[in-house]
Order: C-alpha cells, then sequence, then structure tokens
C-alpha cells in the first residue's frame, strides 16, 4: 500500500466568508489559498449533482483546515454533541490554554472554561459559527 500523509481537516460551511473571518481572527490561521470547483468530474466525485464549491485552506501548523461552501447547499446536519457517533472536530493545540481562553472574544460559545482531564491534558471545546465543535488543547 501507498505511504499515506495527513493532507488537510474539512469542514463544510454556510457562508465561506464568515468561517474564514472565525478561524483566522479567532485562531490566527492564515488563509494560505482560496479557489473554487466545478463541473462534472467534481459533482461526480462529491456524489451531489451539479455541485460546485468555494474553498478555503487556512495553515493550521503544517495540516490544512479545509473550509468548503456548497452550491447546491445540502440541509443542515442537526448539530450534537461531541459524544454522537458521526460527530467530527478540529483539533487545534496551543502552549497556554488560560491565556488562550482569554484572549477569546465574548460572542465565541465555549463549552465550558478550560478543564484538565484524569490523562493531564487541559481542553476546551469551541463552537464556530456554524455549530462545528473545535477542540483546543494543551498537552
Amino acid at each position: 500500500m501507498p505511504e499515506l500523509r495527513a493532507h488537510h481537516v474539512g469542514l463544510t460551511v454556510s457562508d465561506l466568508d464568515r468561517a474564514v473571518d472565525f478561524y483566522r481572527d479567532t485562531f490566527d490561521l492564515a488563509v494560505v489559498d482560496r479557489f473554487s470547483v466545478e463541473g462534472e468530474a467534481f459533482a461526480t466525485g462529491v456524489g451531489v449533482e451539479g455541485a460546485s464549491a468555494d474553498f478555503a485552506h487556512l495553515d493550521a501548523g503544517g495540516a490544512r483546515v479545509e473550509l468548503v461552501e456548497y452550491d447546491p447547499e445540502g440541509a443542515a446536519v442537526e448539530s450534537g454533541d461531541v459524544n454522537r457517533p458521526g460527530t467530527a472536530h478540529l483539533g487545534l493545540a496551543v502552549d497556554d490554554l488560560d491565556a488562550f481562553y482569554e484572549s477569546l472574544s465574548d460572542e465565541v460559545e465555549t463549552t465550558s472554561p478550560p478543564q484538565r482531564t484524569a490523562s493531564g491534558t487541559e481542553i476546551l471545546f469551541v463552537h464556530d459559527p456554524e455549530g462545528n465543535l473545535v477542540e483546543v488543547l494543551e498537552a
């Protein structure tokens, strides 16, 4: 089998500009690429008839966060708790979670203040404007 390596973590959003602003402003992720994709091969590849999409790739310290706004937009996925099967989240690490938490804008929704788990990891879950979960951790 060919060697695999991580390329990106993708999140589907309804408003690409709003999502880019959130990830840039909240997590200081730099936009490294913006592009659009359309055509039959793309629609067939993603399994959505007539699909086209606008993309933004952001640098998360060597991994990319891919934000995608599709046309046509599908039905919203019911947001849920992190323990529901099929729920996904993005994980980002910081050196000082308490300082990161204190720097958050009042508009940024979190599930709780930072918590230290039994494994010794300090965690914080943030909701992006789409309701996607972002785990910020200090290992």
